[in-house]
């Protein structure tokens, strides 16, 4: 009950339209009740009535009829359409409202849970399992208590009536209470296991979407179709289980629903015969049967709805609950500006508890507009020290410091604020090239997006396109080449214009052309700039201030090109074998 209790909060602010539409709502769920009532005085009052002519038999049926109409036809269709809009209206901002929160949510957790966590999933939660939240509204806020209001109006009707038929009528009413008790809780289980099962096939759908070239390009549709009809199969057996439940309890209910009516029959046949029941009340009754047990059977139905939007707030609150593995101190300062002094100071990092050190011991001193290039082998933490400067990740021991203020200190977007980053593969979002470069600046002008383009060398290319800035760039800038992806990259930075800049392989897996136009615009944005460089190519890191040799977490050596070179040590072999190699390709081409 800890979820419901919670997704009150985001009811409560909606208390008295929920309220409004309840009332609505037993205006309309009462009016059907005069339907019985009136085949009884039909029967009973004019049809039977010996004293009266056919004539005022006609008088009498025509006003009933007319009065009838009128109900029907004028009163409940407005009654109806605003119980409807009112009720929707409602579920429907409650929705909002928690997607809001989500999405907020989403923005404040770090890259490792990211990392650990499949985003199809995360979607499902917010999209299919927030969807069904609303159940809990529509259906147990509103529904339940007008299907409950209906019947106790029905049977306050039927008690003036006759009191033993409608004794007759409530008798299985404890067993049915008995019955949802029994078999609702093992269904919200099931339906909580169904969920899940949805959400790993959602997940896995959503990665193999994206990975679609990869599997192309090694012929893995056979495999591949073998992976996914294994998360397929797993939804299948979990959708089965609870559908074999939920049938097994709607056979119960519905067989308990239907005694009823046919117990009330045979007494109502009884007591015409023996004791003078009319016709009409007999008739009465057989309506309201219809009227006490159609809401009793969507409250069975409405039992299921509840079960299954109860588990999917479990979910959605589970997500919730993620803790923020970055979180500002309730001190923190608002960094206004930087001058670019970036300090290591004995910096250890490791990304689970139970991992080993990816950084051990790194104090390194960056002084305003330095360069700073990290080279190493692949794995040995170079990407992992730049991923710490934002706070990406929090230090695991030492400290990080900026203009000597330790990074945790301050908020960690006003941080971030003045950093700009151009990775090897920039997600360039499914919209405009505008857009994509306004993300550095969404409050920048049309001609600042312009100067920003050029000075990345990629006006050129953005005019010769079909819409000029105004072109698609499709899902993960799928449209655009890798050189012309990492330029509009860069005209964002442009646009950003922070005092820290981090570069981390964004040259790499180009052709010599890109290479060229993005070095130089590199060169351009890190000019004045404190900027860190990590390379894979050394040729492209000659001009740095300082390199430095990151091996296994630890700074091996550190110093310009030349002296690193003079030293023969890591760094200098690391750059024989990558120009030896480099001589090869040249003389592969040439022969």
């Amino acid at each position: 009950m800890g979820s419901i209790k919670r997704y009150l909060q985001f009811v409560m602010p909606y208390k008295w339209k929920i309220l409004l539409t309840v009332l609505i709502g037993i205006l309309k769920f009462s009016i059907p009740l005069l339907m019985p009532l009136i085949v009884k005085y039909v029967i009973d009052d004019i049809l039977g009535a010996e004293a009266l002519s056919n004539a005022d038999k006609i008088s009498n049926l025509l006003w009933v009829m007319g009065g009838a109409f009128v109900i029907f036809l004028v009163l409940r269709p407005p009654i109806e359409y605003y119980r409807q809009y009112f009720g929707q209206w409602v579920g429907n901002r409650i929705l909002f409202d928690i997607r809001e929160k989500l999405f907020e949510h989403l923005q404040r957790l770090s890259l490792r849970y990211y990392s650990r966590t499949k985003t199809g999933e995360i979607i499902s939660r917010v999209i299919h399992d927030v969807e069904q939240t609303k159940n809990f509204v529509m259906t147990g806020l509103m529904n339940i208590w007008l299907d409950m209001i209906t019947i106790l109006i029905a049977i306050a009707i039927m008690l003036t009536l006759n009191v033993w038929l409608t004794i007759v009528a409530i008798i299985l009413f404890p067993l049915y209470g008995l019955s949802v008790r029994l078999f609702y809780g093992r269904l919200r289980e099931l339906t909580r296991h169904r969920s899940q099962a949805l959400a790993q096939v959602q997940g896995h759908l959503h990665e193999r979407v994206q990975g679609m070239p990869v599997t192309k390009s090694f012929a893995l549709e056979d495999y591949e179709q073998g992976q996914f009809d294994q998360q397929n199969k797993n939804f299948w057996d979990k959708a089965i289980a609870h559908t074999s439940w939920n049938a097994k309890t709607f056979a119960v209910m519905n067989t308990i629903t239907d005694l009823a009516p046919l117990l009330v029959i045979a007494v109502a046949g009884y007591l015409a015969i023996t004791t003078g029941l009319t016709v009409g009340t007999m008739a009465a009754f057989v309506g309201f049967m219809d009227r006490v047990y159609s809401p009793l059977r969507r409250l069975i139905s409405s039992s299921t709805v509840l079960v299954q939007s109860i588990a999917s707030m479990d979910r959605v609150f589970e997500l919730i609950d993620e803790k923020y593995d970055i979180k500002d101190k309730a001190d923190a300062k608002h960094l206004n500006s930087v001058d670019g002094d970036v300090e290591f100071d004995h910096v250890s990092f490791r990304y689970e508890d139970e991992e080993e050190l990816v950084l051990n011991d790194i104090s390194l001193h960056v002084k305003q507009g330095e360069t700073i290039a990290l080279v190493g082998m692949s794995g040995g933490g170079k990407s992992t020290i730049i991923s710490l400067i934002p706070r990406f990740y929090d230090v695991t021991d030492g400290s990080i410091k900026i203009d000597g203020v330790d990074i945790r200190d301050v908020e960690a977007r006003s941080l971030r604020d003045n950093i700009g980053m151009v990775l090897q593969d920039n997600i360039l979002f499914s919209e405009s090239i505008a857009m994509n470069i306004r993300m550095g600046n969404p409050d920048a002008t049309d001609e600042e997006v312009i100067e920003a383009a050029k000075a990345a060398n990629a006006h050129e290319f953005i005019t010769g396109l079909s819409d000029g800035y105004e072109t698609m760039v499709g899902e993960r800038g799928v449209k655009l080449s890798g050189g012309q992806k990492q330029r509009v990259a860069i005209a964002r930075i442009f646009l950003k214009n922070p005092p820290l800049l981090i570069l981390d392989e964004a040259t790499s897996a180009l052709d010599l052309e890109s290479e060229h136009l993005i070095q130089e615009a590199l060169e351009k944005l890190a000019s004045e700039r404190t900027t860190f460089i990590v390379a894979h190519r050394l040729s492209t890191i000659t001009h740095a201030d300082r390199i430095v040799l990151i091996e296994n977490g630890e700074v091996k050596e550190q110093g310009t090109h030349t002296e690193l070179m003079k030293k023969k040590g890591g760094y200098y072999n690391l750059y024989q074998v990558q120009e030896l190699d480099h001589d090869e390709q040249k003389e592969y081409v040439r022969g």
